[in-house]
């Protein structure tokens, strides 16, 4: 899951959301010096990124992609997911949009300084360019996938990969609608995220 998804699946609170949202930016990081409350965010993070990689939804996505683009699918199905989360958003969620993306990038802007350097810098840009309301519009993720394709420094053929995305459009909206909602009942049953961290801390 991306950015927007790990932010709605995180606790209505800054700092779960930071956290959350910060598990994407923690190579490098002591966790022990953050506070409890966004280690636990970042905690929920990883556990909705095992569920998610070992979904037989999404490992069926996964297969319907060529072989040339098959190491970098996971990307793909990260943004791809945000842009199905956005379209089908009343029937999966249902709080009014709008005012929830303004808070989300409300409560990451006042963060910034509690952030990694890369992490501040992409709030930066997901604040400043409305990125979740640029993923509502497809040609705009394979914009976004084309953007993360140039950075990659050997050859790979990722860059256009939104062509193989629309060719399989279809099957993959269907296996989406399959798999968040079982994404959601897992991370109700994973509890409060203080709770969890503190028993997954317990020894055994």
């Amino acid at each position: 899951m991306n950015f927007f998804a790990h932010l709605v699946l995180a606790e209505p609170t800054p700092q779960s959301r930071l956290g959350n949202l910060m598990g994407d930016f923690c190579q490098g990081l002591d966790l022990k010096t953050l506070p409890v409350a966004v280690q636990a965010g970042i905690w929920r993070h990883r556990a909705i990124d095992r569920f998610t990689d070992t979904a037989a939804e999404v490992l069926q996505a996964k297969a319907l992609f060529s072989p040339a683009r098959r190491r970098f699918v996971p990307v793909m199905l990260d943004v791809l997911f945000d842009h199905l989360l956005l379209k089908y958003w009343p029937q999966l969620d249902g709080r009014p949009l709008a005012p929830l993306c303004q808070q989300f990038y409300q409560q990451l802007w006042q963060q910034r300084s509690a952030m990694p350097p890369a992490m501040a810098t992409t709030v930066t840009a997901i604040v400043q360019q409305d990125w979740f309301g640029s993923y509502q519009q497809l040609d705009n993720i394979g914009m976004a996938l084309d953007r993360i394709a140039s950075r990659i420094r050997f050859a790979h053929q990722f860059t256009g990969s939104i062509d193989e995305i629309r060719q399989h459009l279809p099957a993959l909206e269907i296996l989406f609608l399959q798999f968040y909602p079982k994404l959601q009942s897992y991370v109700r049953e994973l509890g409060p995220e203080l709770t969890a961290l503190t028993a997954r801390r317990q020894p055994e």
